[in-house]
Formats: C-alpha cells, sequence, structure tokens
C-alpha cells in the first residue's frame, strides 16, 4: 500500500510527466529545437525516419535504467523513473496527434518556453523523487558524485545531442537548443533546489564577542565562532560565521560598522539554508 508520501510522489511524477511533454508538443518538436537528452535524440531520428517520438525515448531509455538502478537509488529509483518516461512517452505521441503543429513558428518563443516550462516539468519530476529517465539520469549522476550543479550537468550530457541537431535542422536552430537547454536546466534548479538564496558572512573583529552580541540581539540570528589565526602576525583570534538572509546584509554591515569600524567581512553566497531559522530540514 503506497504510503501518504508516495502518492504525493507520484502525484508530483505525473504532473512532471505532463508539464514535460506539453514543452515538446507545443514548443520543441514544432519548432525543431534538439535541446538535447534522449528527447532530442529521438527528434532527430524522427527527422530521418517518422518513427513514432515516443516510442524512441521508451525504447532508448532502457540502457539508461541500468545506470539509474547502479547509482540513483535501486529499486525506489527504477519504479519511479519507469513510471515517468512511460507515461511522457505516451503523452509525447498522443500530444502530437491532437495538437501536430504547435502553438508559434517563432524559433525564440520556441526557445524560451520550451525551456521554461520544460525545465519547470523537469524540477517537478526532481521533486516527485523520480527523473525523466534519458540524460536526466546522467545529468543527476554528475551531480552526486562530482558536485556538478543541475544546469551544468544538462550542458555536459546534452551537447553532443544539440550538435546532431544543428547538422539535421541547421545552425540556427542549434544555437536556439542551447539557449533552450540553459533556461530548462536553470528552470529545474530552481523548482527543485529552491530560490532561497542566503547570504554567508566571514567576520575577523577584534571585538568579536561585541559583534557577535549585537547580531544576536539585534538581528536575532545565530553566530559560530571559530579559531583562526593571522599567518603574517600568528596571533590567534576568533572568528565569526553567520547566515542571514539577503534583506538582512546592509543591517549587518552597520551593525558590525558600529562595534568596530576596523573590522575584516567577507560577504558570500549559499544557494539553500536548513534548518532553525530558515528551511526546515525534510527528507
Amino acid at each position: 500500500m503506497l504510503k501518504r508520501n508516495d502518492l504525493r510522489d507520484y502525484g508530483l511524477l505525473v504532473l512532471g510527466a505532463t508539464v514535460q511533454a506539453a514543452s515538446m508538443n507545443l514548443f520543441y518538436i514544432p519548432g525543431q529545437i534538439a535541446s538535447g537528452g534522449v528527447s532530442g535524440l529521438a527528434q532527430v531520428i524522427h527527422h530521418h525516419t517518422d518513427w513514432p517520438i515516443g516510442m524512441m525515448v521508451l525504447v532508448m531509455n532502457v540502457p539508461l535504467f541500468v545506470l539509474g538502478w547502479r547509482y540513483l537509488g535501486g529499486r525506489r529509483f527504477f519504479i519511479r523513473t519507469i513510471f515517468t518516461v512511460v507515461l511522457y512517452s505516451v503523452l509525447l505521441d498522443l500530444g502530437l496527434l491532437i495538437i501536430p503543429n504547435g502553438l508559434t513558428q517563432n524559433a525564440m518563443l520556441n526557445a524560451l518556453y520550451g525551456g521554461v516550462i520544460g525545465g519547470l516539468g523537469m524540477g517537478i519530476t526532481f521533486l516527485g523523487q523520480g527523473t525523466g529517465g534519458g540524460t536526466d539520469i546522467l545529468a543527476r549522476v554528475l551531480a552526486k558524485l562530482r558536485g556538478i550543479r543541475l544546469s551544468q550537468s544538462y550542458l555536459i550530457t546534452d551537447a553532443l545531442v544539440i550538435l546532431l541537431g544543428g547538422f539535421t535542422f541547421g545552425p540556427e536552430k542549434a544555437l536556439y537548443a542551447i539557449l533552450a537547454l540553459y533556461i530548462s536546466g536553470a528552470a529545474a534548479e530552481v523548482i527543485s533546489e529552491g530560490s532561497n538564496v542566503v547570504r554567508t558572512a566571514i567576520i575577523v573583529s577584534d571585538k568579536p564577542r561585541e559583534v557577535a552580541e549585537a547580531i544576536l540581539q539585534e538581528l536575532e540570528r545565530g553566530v559560530t565562532g571559530l579559531h583562526g589565526e593571522g599567518m603574517y602576525t600568528q596571533i590567534e583570534r576568533t572568528v565569526l560565521y553567520v547566515v542571514i538572509a539577503r534583506s538582512e546584509v546592509a543591517r549587518l554591515k552597520a551593525l558590525i560598522h558600529e562595534v568596530d569600524p576596523n573590522a575584516f567581512v567577507v560577504i558570500g553566497q549559499a544557494s539553500e539554508a536548513l534548518g532553525e531559522g530558515f528551511k526546515p530540514l525534510k527528507e
């Protein structure tokens, strides 16, 4: 019997597959934009053979399932990915029968809207703890083993397909495909990983306790004291580490300046913060 979380995940997989199929049927296929992946390769083959795109997507995914089983979660991954790919493939071929000509012949619009909608579909699928198969699997393997961000993973794994699409549909369409690929990767990343970019601050001060107290009282943010040593002066000192929201950067700098105008501060960026005061850490 499926648990509540499983029902939620499968609902996300259905939605993700539907949205991805819509991006292909409405924009990519009629616009001849092969923006990478097994779907893009199927577009190229379809142009030369007229074989159904959805059927080819399903067949070409079979060897990639093995890779996914090995690196991305075994039986649970296998079942969810099979489910998503089969649904996506069926929706692709059905959609082409219902809407064979898409919405527009403008290449830029096809690239932009295809990328955004396709990326949203991929991100929703990732939230359902599955993938759409194909180079989605390769991208997630790279992200897991090498720590490469999803948008960069898609650029790496899909370059060959875009090149083949360029030879088939022309170099101009290949340029639009590169644009669409980057947009879809960025959109998938925002949906699956969140857009809650936060700021981190490293503070070196002669008054660490006073600075920490001001941050604790005024910003109500936690402060961590790290033991450091100036390698030139060989003087030991406390280095403060703080995570804040983007909107709090100006207040933080003002507080530090008020307590110690000579402090050394480095403001950095983190893609996400999980835990007390930020997003809860979930499975």
